[in-house]
């Protein structure tokens, strides 16, 4: 097989990415291992691909694997959402989906992929698992 399985079933292991991906999109920067970030670029790179097409078909099949979550007010540390403004109220509204089309997909009309980076950290405490970042490159 052509991709990693970390030691899960198939359902488990889709489940896995779906989230990590919209976690991914939700705060541009995650923490995990590498493993799973290393297939984790690879799916990821995709779903960017297809937000850039832009069309319908494509916002359908994005929504298929990403989870409908709604963006917390609090998601961005260094960007806090005012509740009382319609502009708060908006980025309250906004889900991980429509993030993707409107803020990451124009973001890399120009690149010809390769939108995420891996940076390492080190082993994890514990069972010693190579650990990274994997972020969107600005």
């Amino acid at each position: 097989m052509a991709y990693r399985k970390l030691g899960r079933d198939s359902a488990a292991r889709k489940a896995l990415f779906r989230d990590l991906v919209t976690d991914l999109i939700i705060h541009e920067r995650i923490e995990t291992t590498e493993a799973k970030a290393k297939e984790l670029r690879r799916i990821t790179d995709k779903m960017i691909t297809l937000a850039k097409r832009g069309d319908l078909h494509a916002r359908r099949q994005v929504a298929a694997f990403v989870r409908n979550e709604r963006i917390h007010p609090h998601a961005k540390k260094e960007k806090m959402f005012d509740h009382t403004t319609e502009e708060g109220k908006k980025q309250i509204r906004e889900t991980a989906v429509q993030k993707l089309f409107d803020d990451i997909a124009p973001r890399y009309a120009e690149r010809q992929g390769g939108y995420t980076r891996i940076m390492k950290l080190g082993p994890r405490r514990g069972d010693a698992a190579p650990m990274v970042y994997i972020e969107l490159v600005k």
